[in-house]
């Protein structure tokens, strides 16, 4: 359920209803929004209908992200990268040449910086308010409505945007200007590209010791080196199940966005692209859909006697 029910005359487009997007929408429409939702893949959007309607919730499906955004006050987006963001919001038939002077656009998709300056300059000469807010948080937090929101946009954007969000939010941080919400998501995948790669290692010492994984994770996990990472996948990982979570394909997406930026800023980044290789040895090894802690895979467990 919702953490927030509302009464609200306002109308929501939600564009892209993905492993998070459908389940925000849901949180919106439990929320007491009027919600209309569209979806590239029409075989998605009758999944979603059919979980909807078993809930006794109403959402109403456009056929064009166009059709969607016609007569909104809020938009949402959440799709796969710059070329889908593009496709959804500026091209032909996309929300923002249909949405009306004074309402609002929210972007879920974590993109390149660059993309959603141009996307808060392409808004303002509509008159649309515009906030960049990636998530963290992963399928889980977007089912059970604890997700952390980094923003971007100005003051009154997310003045307007954050009480829509909180119905599937943790926490809603305004980080800056256009574009700062999508820096911080980027700082965000390059910390846990490098949890994840410790993690992986640690598991592969523990393993090879024999150790009893339990009580050396019950051990590790009340010290320095606790991480959300280790408390949700430590036990996956020991165990070899990697089939469901943030697919490693979209963290090296993510992992690109983030090498750019720095590069464009001057910086070096070693760590994170000495670990976006070795996801791509497991990307080039078939396991580009599972979770990100399947980077484990490349380690060969120890021979035992």
């Amino acid at each position: 359920m919702s953490k927030t029910q509302v009464n609200s005359d306002l109308t929501i487009a939600f564009i892209g209803l993905g492993v998070m997007g459908g389940p925000m929408t849901g949180h919106l429409a439990r929320a007491g929004y009027d919600v209309i939702a569209y979806n590239r893949s029409p075989e998605r959007a009758a999944k979603w209908q059919g979980v909807w309607a078993k809930e006794g919730l109403d959402v109403a499906f456009a056929a064009t992200p166009a059709e969607a955004a016609s007569g909104a006050d809020v938009v949402f987006t959440c799709v796969g990268n710059d070329e889908d963001l593009v496709s959804v919001t500026l091209d032909t038939n996309g929300a923002v040449e249909a949405m009306a002077d004074g309402t609002l656009l929210i972007d879920h998709t974590t993109v390149s910086a660059n993309l959603a300056r141009w996307l808060v300059d392409s808004c303002q000469k509509k008159g649309i308010d515009f906030v960049d807010a990636p998530v963290s948080g992963g399928q889980a937090g977007a089912e059970n409505g604890q997700l952390a929101i980094m923003c971007g946009g100005s003051e009154k954007a997310l003045a307007r945007a954050a009480p829509v969000m909180d119905c599937y939010a943790k926490s809603i941080v305004h980080v800056g200007g256009a574009g700062a919400g999508q820096t911080a998501k980027m700082a965000n995948q390059m910390c846990i590209a490098g949890v994840l790669a410790g993690l992986s290692e640690a598991v592969r010492l523990a393993e090879a010791a024999g150790l009893d994984m339990d009580k050396t994770y019950q051990a590790i996990s009340g010290g320095a080196a606790q991480s959300w990472q280790m408390d949700n996948r430590w036990a996956s990982m020991a165990a070899d199940s990697f089939d469901f979570g943030f697919a490693i394909d979209w963290m090296r997406k993510d992992l690109g966005i983030a090498l750019d930026e720095a590069k464009r800023l001057g910086l070096s980044s070693p760590v994170t692209a000495l670990v976006d290789q070795f996801y791509a040895e497991v990307q080039a090894g078939g396991g580009g859909r599972r979770d990100t802690s399947a980077l484990i895979t490349r380690l060969p467990q120890a021979k035992k006697d």
